[in-house]
C-alpha cells in the first residue's frame, strides 16, 4: 500500500505531479503523505488487500503517464537490430593478422526511398491519428479517478508524419533484404573468444540509424604452438648426451626456422627465451617473446656396452662430484 498511496498523492496534488514529470520518484519518493486513500472506500468498514508484488511507484505512476517513468523524457531514437555472427581463423593469422570477408543476409537500406519509406517525389505529411504528437492519448476510470494515459501512435510509430505515399519497393518498411558483403580487419595480436565491433554495421530500420555489428573470432589450435598473453610456447626434444654436453638446435617459430643453443648440462623442463618472436601487443609495435622448453630424452633401450658405459661414468662422476 505504501507504493499506492505515494502515487495516490502524486495524483493528486499538481506540485508533486509537476515535480514527478521532471525528476522521476526521486522527486517525490521522501514527501508522500501518510493518509489512506481507501479511507470510507467499500462501505461498513470492509477491508480490501491488494497484491502488487514488486510493483513501485515508478512503474505506478509510469503506466498512468504512458510508460515514460514521469521523467518527461522523448522516446529514444530508434536504431536498427544488433548483430552478432563469428569468425574462425588460424593461429598464424591471429598472431601476424588477416582480412576475411563475410557475406551477411541483413535488412539494409531501401536503396529506392534511402530509408525515409516515402516514394521519391512525394513528402511526409503530419499523422492523422495523433495529429502530428507521436502519442495517443486516452482517459481511463481507475479508483484514483479518471487517469489520462499516452501511448506511442501505432500509426506513425510516434515519429508524428506518415508519408504522402509509401515506397513502392520497401512498402514503406524503409529497408530491403539483402546479402551484404563485409571487409573484416582483425588486428594482429588478437586472441581467441576476442570481439570485434563494427559500428553501424549492423541491420537498417526506416528513419534511423543501423545497429552495430558483433563479430566473435575463435582461433583454431595449433599443432606445435599454445600462447599465454603475449607469449608463445613450444617445446623441443634433445637426446641425453646433447643435453649434457650442449648443442645446437632448429627451434620452430612463427617466423620461420630459428637456431638455438642448448648450452651443456641442461636440464629437462628448462625453458629458453627467443625474444620478440611472440605475439605483437595490440596497442604499438612490440612483440613477446617465445618460451622453448627442453625436454631430455631417456633412452629406453641400451646395449650391453651401453650400460658397461654408463655404470663407469656414473662411478667416476660421482667420485668427482658431476652430478651435484
Amino acid at each position: 500500500f505504501k507504493e499506492v498511496n505515494e502515487a495516490y498523492e502524486v495524483l493528486k496534488d499538481d506540485a508533486k505531479r509537476k515535480r514527478y514529470d521532471q525528476f522521476g520518484h526521486a522527486g517525490v519518493g521522501s514527501s508522500a503523505a501518510s493518509g489512506d486513500p481507501f479511507a470510507g472506500f467499500g462501505g461498513g468498514g470492509q477491508e480490501f488487500h491488494f497484491d502488487f508484488g514488486d510493483l513501485g511507484l515508478g512503474d505506478i505512476l509510469g503506466s498512468f503517464f504512458g510508460g515514460e517513468s514521469g521523467r518527461g523524457q522523448g522516446r529514444r531514437p530508434n536504431r536498427g537490430r544488433d548483430i552478432q555472427t563469428g569468425v574462425e581463423i588460424n593461429f598464424e593469422q591471429a598472431i601476424f593478422g588477416t582480412e576475411v570477408n563475410l557475406n551477411l543476409d541483413l535488412e539494409d537500406t531501401c536503396q529506392h526511398c534511402k530509408g525515409t519509406t516515402v516514394e521519391p517525389g512525394h513528402e511526409l505529411k503530419k499523422c492523422d491519428q495523433c495529429h502530428g504528437s507521436g502519442q495517443i492519448r486516452r482517459v481511463t476510470r481507475t479508483i484514483f479517478g479518471n487517469i489520462a494515459q499516452a501511448s506511442t501512435c501505432p500509426k506513425c510509430s510516434g515519429r508524428g508524419q506518415i508519408p504522402e505515399k509509401v515506397c513502392s519497393l520497401c512498402q514503406g518498411k524503409g529497408t530491403q533484404r539483402k546479402i551484404q558483403k563485409i571487409s573484416l580487419k582483425i588486428p594482429a595480436g588478437i586472441d581467441d573468444g576476442a570481439t570485434i565491433r563494427l559500428h553501424e554495421h549492423g541491420e537498417a530500420i526506416a528513419n534511423g540509424p543501423k545497429g552495430d555489428l558483433y563479430i566473435n573470432v575463435r582461433v583454431k589450435p595449433h599443432k606445435k604452438f599454445t600462447r599465454e598473453g603475449d607469449l608463445i610456447l613450444s617445446s623441443e626434444h634433445v637426446s641425453m648426451v646433447d643435453a649434457a654436453l650442449g648443442t645446437q638446435i632448429e627451434v620452430e617459430t612463427v617466423d620461420g626456422p630459428v637456431q638455438m643453443k642448448v648450452p651443456a648440462g641442461t636440464q629437462s623442463g628448462t625453458d629458453f627465451k627467443l625474444s620478440s618472436h611472440g605475439v605483437p601487443h595490440l596497442k604499438g609495435s612490440s612483440r613477446g617473446s617465445h618460451i622453448v622448453t627442453i625436454l631430455v630424452d631417456t633412452p629406453k633401450k641400451l646395449t650391453k656396452e651401453q650400460v658397461k658405459l654408463l655404470e663407469d661414468f656414473q662411478k667416476n662422476g660421482a667420485k668427482k662430484g658431476l652430478f651435484r
